[in-house]
């Protein structure tokens, strides 16, 4: 992004800063301390350096396995999953948890297990510590993607994705914690973002599909594309703890890209592949290990997941990125990079896919497949 485009945009965030700071609601002038879990890393410490400058907030408690960088917030080192969280939160009036871990090189049973119990953690410990809001962050994936899928989806559309793509299952559960958290606790309120694809310094499968040398489409489907810039989604949390919305909040850029509009954009030619081929591959070389991604991932390349965003546009929250402005930023993160069926490829195997395109890709699959065939026989 070239030096007047990064001016105008901090005049447009610094004008939108303005314009939240002049509601007149009772929540907005009080001043609150809001704890931050995951604080020392990616969203967790970009919002955790928002706070700290915030005139709207009083303190800011900043709580994960190593001290971050961000001298004005109160530090308290600690694993998420300790019940003796529940002491360093005493005082605080929201909590923002953002200790995930969302990698796709993860184990996925510790992945779980930190992300499941670690949220039932926080949750109980607000609780039993006084805290009346907790904001928690999943995804807009947890809503599916599904070809009746409406475009765009409200945000109390039911939720009817499954456990067969990266961390959904545990987004899922995260969710269903939100839901029984206000029964179980009286008086604690539970407020959920679900961003869009999300990009800045992010490594997921939709931003690895950037990566291929073709964009892979699967014959009959129909898919849409909506981001969210990290930019906007810390801007998010931080109106949700200055409790301006509450409830299940969506959020990304206004409206969405067709599928013909991201090449276009992006430049990349596409690879058209039937159904059963993409999805069989996908399943086949996910099981012998060879990609993180499952084929689960596939169908949100699909199929529409589009969000409306409208509690947050109701109560007064914009995006300041769009989705074309993303998928620009997003398209600059990857330059260099080479992926095939969400498997980063090294500079020799790269230089191959890059020369002869999406039929060396696709026979470089097929090769990791009976390679790894043949290895189980040897065994």
């Amino acid at each position: 992004m070239s030096s007047p485009d990064r001016e105008v945009r901090a005049a447009r965030n610094g004008s939108a800063r303005d314009s939240t700071r002049d509601s007149t609601s009772p929540h907005a002038r009080r001043r609150p301390v809001v704890a931050v879990t995951g604080a020392a890393r990616g969203i967790g410490a970009l919002l955790t350096q928002r706070l700290a400058v915030s005139e709207e907030i009083k303190q800011v408690v900043a709580i994960d396995e190593r001290r971050g960088d961000v001298s004005e917030a109160q530090w308290h080192v600690l694993d998420v999953r300790d019940p003796l969280i529940a002491d360093r939160l005493r005082g605080a009036d929201v909590v923002v948890h953002l200790a995930l871990d969302l990698d796709l090189e993860s184990d996925p049973a510790a992945r779980t297990a930190y992300n499941v119990r670690g949220t039932q953690t926080v949750l109980t410990a607000a609780a039993a510590a006084g805290v009346h809001r907790v904001v928690l962050c999943t995804s807009a994936m947890v809503y599916g993607a599904l070809p009746d899928n409406d475009v765009p989806l409200a945000e109390d559309a039911e939720l009817r994705a499954t456990a067969e793509a990266t961390c959904v299952g545990d987004l899922l559960e995260i969710e269903r914690l939100a839901r029984r958290a206000p029964r179980a606790h009286p008086g604690l309120n539970v407020t959920v973002l679900r961003p869009a694809v999300l990009v800045g310094g992010t490594d997921t499968a939709l931003t690895r599909y950037f990566e291929s040398p073709r964009l892979l489409v699967v014959a009959g489907s129909r898919p849409t594309w909506q981001f969210c810039h990290v930019e906007d989604l810390v801007s998010a949390l931080e109106f949700a703890a200055l409790e301006k919305a509450e409830g299940e909040l969506a959020v990304g850029c206004d409206g969405w890209l067709e599928q013909e509009e991201v090449e276009e954009l992006s430049g990349i030619r596409r690879m058209e592949l039937p159904s059963a081929v993409a999805l069989g591959a996908a399943s086949r070389l996910h099981r012998l290990g060879l990609t993180p991604s499952p084929a689960g991932d596939l169908e949100y390349t699909m199929h529409p997941w589009v969000v409306s965003g409208s509690r947050l546009h109701d109560a007064g929250w914009r995006p300041r990125w769009t989705n074309e402005e993303v998928l620009a930023e997003l398209l600059e993160e990857v330059a260099g990079r080479h992926t095939v069926a969400g498997r980063r490829l090294g500079r020799k195997d790269a230089t191959a896919a890059g020369a002869a395109g999406a039929t060396v890709a696709l026979l470089g699959t097929a090769a990791l497949v009976r390679r790894a065939r043949k290895a189980r026989r040897r065994l």
